[in-house]
């Protein structure tokens, strides 16, 4: 949920939190205009505040400088992979890096708001439902993985932990090299500063709830 490495599902067109490139207009990123120039003004914002050049940026998230050029002038489609890249080096979650605003007492999300971050190679899908920005960061996920999907994320900030609540189906998730299988109905506490993967073994979609809590950016 919150990561990347190369991504071992085998999907061309994820923009996951697993896949280690850089997404390219078409290539399966977030498609959303408004979520382009949202994260290329916060971006921007982001590495101001903080008086990094991009040499530094690129080298504490671990993106090449293009990226971040073309990125931080809305000409780059960024795969999730490189979104949570970002949100780590600047210890933010990812829905202040999407530009969400700060909450009054009620802030409703509609369907239309929940931008989808991520496709798998037979539908399923990854959708930021809603987020807090620092210092009570945290972000709240819908999964469906289809039959035979999986992705696989690196460790995160340090501190990083995530929530999972299985509403259909069985989720396979492994950490560090332990597994659990979560049948419909369970829920897990999980270490997400450790690599981790998730995986649907099964013969039917699985659905899942995911909550990622972030560190506060010291």
């Amino acid at each position: 949920m919150s990561g990347m490495s190369s991504d071992s599902s085998g999907n061309p067109a994820a923009g996951v939190r697993d896949g280690g490139g850089e997404a390219l207009p078409g290539d399966g990123g977030p498609d959303d205009r408004s979520v382009m120039e949202a994260v290329a003004a916060r971006a921007r914002a982001l590495r101001k505040e903080r008086g990094w050049s991009l040499d530094t940026l690129a080298a504490r998230a671990h993106v090449s400088k293009g990226m971040l050029v073309a990125l931080e002038n809305a000409r780059s489609n960024p795969n999730l992979a490189t979104l949570i890249r970002l949100c780590d080096a600047f210890g933010v979650p990812v829905t202040d890096l999407l530009q969400q605003p700060a909450a009054p007492l009620l802030q409703p999300t509609p369907p239309g708001g929940q931008p989808v971050l991520w496709t798998g190679p037979d539908g399923g899908t990854g959708t930021l439902i809603t987020g807090a920005a620092q210092p009570a960061g945290g972000e709240l996920w819908h999964w469906r993985l289809a039959p035979g999907e999986e992705h696989h994320s690196e460790a995160h900030l340090a501190g990083t932990v995530e929530l999972l609540h299985v509403h259909r189906g069985t989720l396979t998730v492994t950490v560090g090299g332990q597994e659990a299988v979560l049948p419909r109905g369970h829920g897990l506490r999980m270490a997400g500063d450790r690599p981790h993967a998730y995986a649907n073994r099964g013969t039917s979609d699985v659905e899942y709830t995911g909550v990622v809590l972030v560190p506060p950016n010291n």
